[in-house]
Formats: C-alpha cells, sequence, structure tokens
C-alpha cells in the first residue's frame, strides 16, 4: 500500500519525521541550502559559514554529514560536529564561531524512528517562525542551485568551547568537593541521549550516569523525562537512599538531545521543571543576587509570580514554545526564562533553554543550601504561603476534524463551570486557560501536527487536579 509522505514543515521547534519515510537524505540535502540562505539574508554581512551538528538517533551522523556536503555544494562554509553533542552545544558554537547559524540533526525527546532538523541563528537560539515560514516558501519555490565555488568543510569538537563557556558560569568547586568527600551523591540519567558524558566532563567522575550506552532505541521508550520513563532512576536513588539514610542524593533526567531538564529528589520522587524553576529563580535572585525579568510561559506554576513578587523581579508571560521565551531575551535583561516541559535557559547565557546549565545551577542550590530539592521546594511554598499540585495529560482524539470541531466549541460556547468551579477568567494567547473561583486552572491546547488534546491544571491538591483533568476529558469526549 502507498503511504503518503507529510510536507516539510516547522512546528514549534524544528521539522520533525520518521526516518526513511518523511526525513530522508534526498529531503534533507535539499532543506539544508535553502536553510542557510534564508539564515544569510538574516544575518546580511557574515561569513558565509554554518555549524552542523547531531544528537545520537539511528543515522543522525550520516544525515548531518548529507547536509555538511549539500552545503558546500551550495557555496556555503561548513564546520561539522566530530561527535554527537547537545543541541544546546550546537547553539553555542554557532555564537562562538560568529557563524549564519547552526543546523542541528535531532529529533529531541521524540520516539526513535523519528528524527529531525532544528534551525539556529547566529545569535545562539532557535529562529522565529517567520524564517521557518521563509525556508517552507523557498523549499517550494526555488530551483536547487549550484553555487560556481564549493564551500570548505572542517570538523570540530562541540564539547570544548561549550564545556567552557559553562565553567565560566557555575562555581563547580564546591559541587566537585560534595562529590568527592561523598557529602552528595548523584546520579543522572541521561535517556540515551547527546548530554551522556556532560556532567562527568565538567564535575569528574563522582558523577554515576544512568542510560549513557548509545542506544537508537533509547531502551524501547521515547527519551522524554517523564515518570512513566525513569522507573530505574528512581530505583537507583531508593537503593541509595536505603544504604545511606543520611545522604544528600538528587538525581537529574536529560532529554534526548540534552535541551530540557527534569529531577529527582532523595526519595526517587519525581520532580518537574515547575517544582525547578521556582527553585532555580529563588538561587539566583537570593544567593546569587542576580536580577532581571522572570519569563514564564502560560503553563507555568502561580508559584512562579508569588516569587518573582517577593524578590522584586518583573514577570512576563508567553505562548508555550520556548522561541517566545527567547524572542523576550533578545530585547530585555532576563534573569531565568522556563517552560514546564523542562526547558529552562539564562540571561547571562545565550536565547536557548540548556539543561547542562541548568543543571549546574540545580546542584548550586542544592549544594550551597545543603537541603534535598523536596524540602528546598516546600520551604519555598512556606516562604510565599502557596501549595500546589499540578498534572499534563495528553489526549489522543479520533481524527483532525474532531480536534477542529473542539476548537469551534470552545470559541462559540466555553465552559462557564469546570468540575463545579465557576470560570472567572479566560486567558487566550495560546489554547484557552481557564481561572477558576479556588484560583485553581485548567489549560486546553491543541497539537499543532496531530488529533491531540493537551491538557494542563494546577489547583491546591492532587485531588483536585485530578478531577479537573477528568472533567476536561469528559468535556472533550461529549464535545466530539
Amino acid at each position: 500500500m502507498p503511504f503518503t509522505v507529510n510536507p516539510i514543515k516547522f512546528g514549534t521547534d524544528g521539522w520533525r519525521g520518521i526516518i526513511a519515510k518523511d526525513f530522508t537524505f534526498e529531503r534533507v540535502a535539499r532543506l539544508a541550502p535553502v536553510a542557510a540562505r534564508v539564515l544569510a539574508e538574516e544575518t546580511k554581512g557574515k561569513s558565509p559559514l554554518i555549524v552542523i551538528g547531531y544528537d545520537r538517533r539511528f543515522l543522525a551522523d550520516k544525515f548531518a554529514k548529507v547536509a555538511a556536503e549539500s552545503l558546500q555544494e551550495a557555496g556555503f562554509d561548513v564546520l561539522l560536529a566530530n561527535s554527537s553533542a547537545p543541541t544546546p552545544a550546537l547553539s553555542w558554537a554557532a555564537k562562538q564561531f560568529n557563524a549564519l547559524g547552526a543546523l542541528v540533526l535531532t529529533a529531541s525527546h521524540n520516539p526513535p524512528e523519528y528524527l529531525g532538523l532544528k534551525v539556529k541563528g547566529a545569535f545562539g537560539g532557535s529562529v522565529a517562525p517567520s524564517v521557518t515560514r521563509k525556508i517552507e516558501v523557498l523549499l517550494e519555490d526555488q530551483p536547487q542551485i549550484q553555487a560556481k565555488t564549493t564551500g570548505c568543510l572542517d570538523l570540530f569538537d562541540p564539547w570544548q568551547g561549550y564545556c567552557e563557556v559553562l565553567r565560566s558560569k557555575v562555581d563547580l568547586f564546591p559541587i566537585q568537593a560534595a562529590l568527592e568527600s561523598g557529602k552528595l551523591q548523584l546520579f543522572v540519567d541521561v535517556m540515551h541521549g547527546a548530554a551522556a558524558t556532560g556532567l562527568t566532563r565538567l564535575l569528574g567522575p563522582g558523577v554515576r550516569e544512568i542510560n549513557s550506552a548509545v542506544d537508537p532505541l533509547f531502551g524501547g521508550r521515547a527519551p522524554e523525562p517523564l515518570p512513566s520513563n525513569l522507573e530505574e532512576l528512581f530505583h537507583t536513588i531508593k537503593t541509595a537512599r536505603a544504604q545511606s539514610p543520611e545522604s544528600l542524593i538528587a538525581g537529574l533526567i536529560f532529554d534526548g538531545d540534552g535541551d530540557r531538564i527534569a529531577a529527582a529528589d532523595g526519595q526517587g520522587n519525581f520532580l518537574s521543571s515547575q517544582v525547578l524553576i521556582p527553585i532555580l529563580i529563588d538561587h539566583l535572585a537570593q544567593r546569587r543576587g542576580w536580577t532581571g525579568e522572570v519569563v514564564k510561559t502560560i503553563s507555568g506554576s502561580d508559584l512562579i509570580p508569588r516569587l518573582a513578587k517577593l524578590y522584586n523581579l518583573n514577570l512576563f508571560e508567553t505562548p508555550i514554545g520556548y522561541k517566545y521565551i527567547a524572542d523576550r531575551m533578545l530585547t530585555t535583561p532576563v534573569l531565568i526564562g522556563g517552560e514546564e516541559s523542562g526547558g529552562i535557559g539564562y540571561g547571562n547565557h545565550i536565547p536557548e533553554r540548556d539543561a547542562l546549565l541548568s543543571a549546574l545551577y540545580v546542584l548550586e542550590a542544592v549544594v550551597q543550601s545543603g537541603q534535598d530539592l523536596a524540602i528546598y521546594y516546600s520551604l519555598l511554598q512556606e516562604k510565599v504561603g502557596f501549595y500546589s499540585s499540578y498534572d499534563r495529560i495528553d489526549v489522543p482524539l479520533s481524527s483532525l476534524e474532531a480536534k477542529e470541531n473542539l476548537k469551534t466549541k470552545l470559541i462559540q460556547e466555553p465552559p462557564v463551570l469546570v468540575a463545579g468551579q465557576k470560570v472567572i477568567d479566560c486567558l487566550a494567547i495560546d489554547g484557552y486557560k481557564f481561572r477558576l473561583e479556588d484560583q485553581s486552572w485548567l489549560l486546553i491546547r491543541f497539537s499543532g501536527t496531530e488529533p491531540l488534546l493537551r491538557l494542563y491544571s494546577e489547583a491546591q491538591n492532587q485531588e483536585t487536579v485530578n478531577r479537573i483533568l477528568d472533567w476536561a476529558k469528559d468535556w472533550a469526549s461529549l464535545a466530539t
């Protein structure tokens, strides 16, 4: 039976497709020079240099080589990574080498059958949607052009400059000392992804990595830092806790391309960035004394604005997607910007989410406070008098038509009651966020490419969160 090849369309962070179906060598060879031409238009006056990097996915290095060769033929000079590396390392390389930008062969946290391509600008972050739209248009309209002269291709180590810049941002010695003395036990689940070896390079042999081997199947799971994918890490931490009841223990988790982070406390409990971002705000503002704007997406915890207010920091709220945070970083002094899915970045670095830098700041907070991450978070809640639980679920829909029906329903007949609570406000900058009379909230969003409903909720306790999410699932079922 013939299959349909999906068009090259860029989503919230790049183009992704199934290997050998949508994502082919031919399409990458066609796409790379077009993307480079658009980057050149965006950064007039720079030398025609493009950085190419890749993650650990099946054939990612081969796709990167094809992209590099197609860029050479189109007259661009290329710096090709000599090993897999986290996406933020390639973003940094674009800035470090004064390049037009970077093309990164990665599908991030998607299942193993996917590969993708991310486009990074000269400033070291994701390009705006207007730029990727130009790429899509040129792909449709512009014939492939053979340059009069071919470009140069050189290999480079993507880890060297990246580790150097991270070392300049963090005081590593106290963390290293805590690891060497045994005061801190650190377990890191790299999920077979590109962040493997990263913290060991920075902190030394005290780092204990889990799932660090190259595995194109990612252990049979998508390399996404969700509790259902992390049983081995949780078990390892609980075993270490039983053996060392008084130790300070922390777990860190990186997604497939090393730009998103999650954590585990010393009891082996999952901590999302809804917990980590407040801890990082407190650490950077209180202990380091840094200032700047706090940028959050609409799905971020209500604890974030309360901490921003406590430390007299301006707050800015964006739609979901790190590109919106990055855009803000390009125009405004930002302390920290983060999203609930684990992407966190800093105004003292490039406008890019960076899981390894986040990990180092989290470890700074643990070592300097001497507190378990869960205790640290509970003390923050106590400090501002705000206690909550949070969860997110994805609900598959029967078809794209069902998705459109739900969108119409939300526009024409938005709910006035949610799980028995009166709706007092609705924010529609990205999906529909319903604020309820008890100050809990429900966010309803749709996948841009799939028949999928995304539901988010924060409330005073987990029971209420579950009730709100169950109501939303029932509403969606009845509405379609």
